[in-house]
């Protein structure tokens, strides 16, 4: 088999993937020696030695693992030029920087340049479709500015679109904002969602919010069950007004009641899980553990890079491993043993792409390697690593042993993208620019002073135990 070069990936040349272990997500499961054929943007036909069409680009995927492209539900996009700034944040600590104090200096060009990068690093880490919760698009400006990041990255998008500095109920009516969703150009590429939260109040003004998205067909994606801030009582009003429907995402739910997660079940909605974010920001435990009693299908997102990675081999192993802990804990305070684990290498991959496929509407489409469905695909493998061999249980393997490092190709949309480990037609130096030149505007309006302080909470010392077998002088 000749391996073909970057240049030989024309627009419409068929492509196949030969002897792989393919995991489908989908009958059959996981094929040993497989071949995945993709024409066009479609999957043709999965299976052993397959027939393919005369001038076939044939890609070996012998000794690596081929997959569905995974897909977020939930990333503050914009953020990512201020990659790793708040590492040491607390929640109260974000809410602060951006929704109370600097939120407000960013403007359109840094929107794009954080979804440039942002863009680009989904598509190189094998995230193929990703939900952007744009919660700072002021204007319709902005918007045009995070969907020009888009147009410039061969990836699939959906623009969550909100506006953390205003009202749900106030911007949604806003004529100029009607305007722009009327006159947007949904593609097989590019969709949309409303982006609100709905906090604890004693009426639901955030009601006509729902209400305009349920009249335009427009799905909703929400922050809930986030620990002192998005609680029962939204959930509550939601329910009570009917719009809690199939159309919501629940982003985190994880410190809801079980009569809230009885409503989210109950009405068919889907539940976005963030476990880096939920360990380290508070929200409440990661909730797959729990979500599953009431058979609340979930999906994984890594949130924002202001605080963690978007790697998503790291979200995978995270929510296998807290639902894990969580399972033992609970266990040992009942005095028992887990013999058993219930949660699977399995089940995380499918939160990671046919569960992220059904939050965002789009599961006839994408989330598994299906024929007739869209090519969106990742091939891991990596003949040099250590990790990568050998491969005796394949989705634990993708879990738990493989990394962004062995991802050797990356298909959207039957448009190879990344190939042998090197992305194709997407150079990071003209993106590290821009995003160059929005950290330096940011970091210059706000002071050195407030830049460093930001970014370096104050810490109050934890009083010592006192330890009673030391040994003093006396003694």
């Amino acid at each position: 088999m000749n391996a073909p070069a970057p240049e030989d990936f024309t627009a419409g040349r068929p492509v196949v993937f030969r002897n792989g272990i393919v995991i489908t997500v989908d009958t059959p499961g996981v094929l040993h020696d497989a071949d995945v054929l993709v024409v066009g943007d479609t999957i043709e036909a999965v299976g052993p030695k397959l027939a393919v069409p005369e001038g076939t680009l044939e890609i070996d995927a012998s000794g690596g693992i081929l997959m569905p492209g995974m897909v977020d539900t939930h990333r503050h996009m914009w953020q990512t030029a201020l990659r790793g700034y708040g590492g040491d944040w607390a929640l109260s600590q974000y809410f602060v920087f951006y929704y109370l104090q600097h939120g407000e200096v960013f403007r359109p060009e840094d929107i794009y340049a954080g979804n440039l990068l942002s863009a680009l690093e989904s598509v190189d880490t094998g995230v193929t479709t990703t939900l952007d919760w744009s919660h700072a698009l002021r204007t319709p400006e902005y918007a045009d500015a995070a969907l020009q990041a888009f147009e410039e990255i061969p990836g699939r998008f959906v623009l969550g679109y909100g506006n953390y500095l205003g009202a749900p109920w106030e911007w949604t009516a806003d004529p100029a904002f009607r305007s722009w969703i009327q006159n947007f150009k949904h593609s097989d590429h590019l969709g949309l969602q409303i982006a609100f939260d709905v906090p604890d109040s004693e009426d639901f003004p955030e009601l006509a919010a729902f209400q305009y998205a349920r009249d335009n067909g427009i799905r909703v994606t929400t922050h809930a069950g986030v620990w002192g801030a998005t609680t029962d009582n939204g959930i509550s009003h939601m329910y009570d007004a009917g719009v809690m429907t199939d159309q919501i995402t629940y982003v985190h739910a994880a410190s809801l009641s079980p009569d809230s997660y009885h409503k989210i079940a109950a009405t068919g909605g889907t539940v976005s899980v963030a476990t880096e974010s939920e360990q380290s920001a508070g929200q409440g435990y990661p909730s797959t553990w729990e979500i599953r009693k009431y058979g609340i299908p979930a999906s994984l997102s890594m949130d924002t890079s202001v605080w963690w990675s978007a790697d998503y081999f790291s979200a995978m192993r995270a929510t296998l491993s807290s639902d894990r802990s969580r399972d033992h804990l609970e266990a040992h305070r009942k005095g028992e043993t887990v013999n058993v684990n219930r949660m699977r290498a399995e089940d995380a991959i499918w939160m990671a792409t046919m569960g992220g496929a059904k939050s965002l509407g789009m599961e006839s489409s994408i989330g598994s390697i299906t024929p007739g469905k869209k090519a969106d695909l990742l091939l891991i493998k990596n003949d040099q690593s250590p990790a990568m061999t050998p491969i005796l249980n394949p989705t634990a393997h993708v879990v738990y042993q493989a990394g962004t490092a062995d991802i050797h190709t990356v298909v959207v949309g039957g448009r190879v993208v990344k190939y042998e480990g090197t992305r194709i037609g997407m150079d990071l130096a003209p993106v590290r620019d821009v995003v160059a030149k929005s950290v330096e505007y940011v970091r210059g309006k706000l002071g050195e002073q407030a830049w460093e302080e930001g970014m370096h909470p104050p810490l109050n010392p934890d009083e010592p135990i006192e330890n009673p077998y030391q040994y003093t002088e006396d003694d």
